[in-house]
């Protein structure tokens, strides 16, 4: 319990020692003085002395206390001036209001004989010296937080400007009040989330290491069967191959290439699972550079397919080399595949500053697409055309995705069949993460083509 050290009462002041103006202006340094207190108090044990010493000189109290609501809505002495022991313990918990009273009005009783509800209390009055008191509401957005008690040890009638004073310290008050418990319940919800933070992050590890274990049975496990399926099909393929008819060849030749249709999904599988867990180093990367390698490898490896090609110059970005070379590499093994049976084929890689960006884009002018699809293009096992149409197995924009994705970024598609594809992608939108920040290279680098 924090008590105010004594004041002398304005009462006990002479008439003529402070005049009306004099009055005012020490009513006003009285509350700028409290309002200060507020301001760069961080708790409100430093504020309830302010708040009671002004209480006590604009008011004319002999004593005062505050008392504040608990959990249980139960009046507690915060502070007082003056008060027994005794005294306190007796009235703690009292009040004049309900607790969800909505506009607590104050509570004058200067003659508490005449009081009927302050009755029980009058022989522990007496013995405190206290002949009038006064009950003042704290309160904030029309709810009641506790209260003020004025004690004069004279019989005293507060008069309307006194009272209107006192209210005054009482919302200053209350506004302190609301803003320790707002902070304390900023600090409770912290708490909160800082353990739900760490509850999530023990799940999140859970479920990789789930992964992991599945990642390891997809490696191990489930290519033994497929092996066996290979292996086997083909051995009686070549030993047996003259005995049998061409419908059993026709399907164990299907065994066979399914077999290897499973084990590149696997393999595909196994690369996005791996993507959203690999550490980042960012550089300065050469995207035109690795993009440039990229199509060098394809035109070595399918050299009948003519495309020209044009990529724009300085195309860089702080990246993950190795990320964004898997990243463009599956974007333009699309844009060459989709553009296998255009008579001219054409792929452009560049880029374009929006809104204070730089949008990086992969254009052709092959087979194209339904827009309406656009969105499952970046699915797993999502495609646009049949693979009647176009080989492949509707992984590899999704792993651009993710990969655009853990840098920070978006990708977006636009198309017409049948008038090609751009694909749109932008990197740390929000910025860089300061935890990937790394001193950049003087030159852009980019692993070997």
């Amino acid at each position: 319990m924090q008590a105010v050290p004594p004041l002398p009462s304005r009462r006990n002041a002479s008439p003529a020692a402070e005049s009306a103006p004099d009055s005012a202006l020490t009513e006003l340094r009285a509350l700028h003085a409290l309002a200060e207190t507020i301001n760069r108090s961080r708790s409100l044990e430093s504020v309830y002395p302010e708040a009671l010493q002004a209480l006590r000189w604009i008011c004319a109290a002999d004593r005062a206390a505050v008392l504040l609501s608990d959990a249980q809505n139960a009046m507690r002495f915060a502070a007082s001036d003056g008060l027994s022991d005794r005294y306190r313990a007796a009235v703690e918990g009292h009040s004049p209001w309900a607790s969800n009273e909505e506009n607590a009005q104050p509570v004058l009783v200067p003659e508490p004989e005449r009081e009927p509800s302050i009755a029980p209390l009058l022989p522990l009055l007496r013995q405190e010296g206290i002949a009038s008191l006064a009950f003042i509401p704290i309160a904030h957005q029309g709810r009641l937080l506790g209260k003020f008690m004025l004690y004069f040890d004279t019989p005293h009638e507060m008069t309307a400007e006194e009272v209107r004073l006192a209210l005054t310290v009482a919302e200053y008050l209350a506004l302190a009040v609301s803003r320790q418990r707002a902070l304390e319940e900023t600090h409770r919800l912290n708490g909160e989330l800082e353990e739900r933070v760490r509850r999530r992050t023990r799940q999140l590890e859970e479920a990789n290491r789930e992964m992991e274990a599945f990642c390891y049975s997809v490696s191990h496990d489930l290519r033994a069967p497929l092996r066996a399926l290979d292996g086997f099909s083909r051995i009686l393929l070549d030993e047996a191959g003259h005995i049998l008819v061409d419908t059993d060849k026709s399907n164990l030749r299907r065994i066979i290439a399914a077999s290897e249709r499973m084990g590149g999904l696997m393999d595909d599988l196994l690369k996005l699972s791996r993507i959203g867990r690999a550490g980042m180093r960012l550089t300065d990367v050469d995207l035109g550079g690795i993009a440039a390698g990229i199509l060098e490898r394809l035109r070595n490896g399918k050299p009948e397919h003519r495309v020209t090609v044009q990529i724009a110059p300085g195309l860089t970005a702080q990246a993950d080399a190795g990320l964004m070379r898997i990243a463009l590499e599956n974007l333009l093994e699309n844009a060459w595949k989709y553009t296998g049976r255009t008579a001219e084929a054409h792929i452009e890689f560049g880029s374009m500053e929006m809104d204070g960006r730089v949008d990086f884009f992969l254009r052709d002018n092959g087979a194209g697409f339904d827009l309406r699809y656009a969105k499952k293009l970046f699915s797993p096992f999502q495609r646009a055309h049949s693979p009647g149409e176009f080989e492949g197995n509707g992984i590899g924009l999704a792993i651009v995705q993710r990969i655009v994705q853990r840098h920070g970024g978006r990708i977006r598609a636009e198309s017409e069949p049948g008038r090609g594809s751009t694909f749109w992608f932008t990197l740390w939108e929000e910025g860089i993460p300061a935890e990937l920040l790394r001193p950049a290279s003087s030159r852009p680098s980019s692993p070997p083509a």
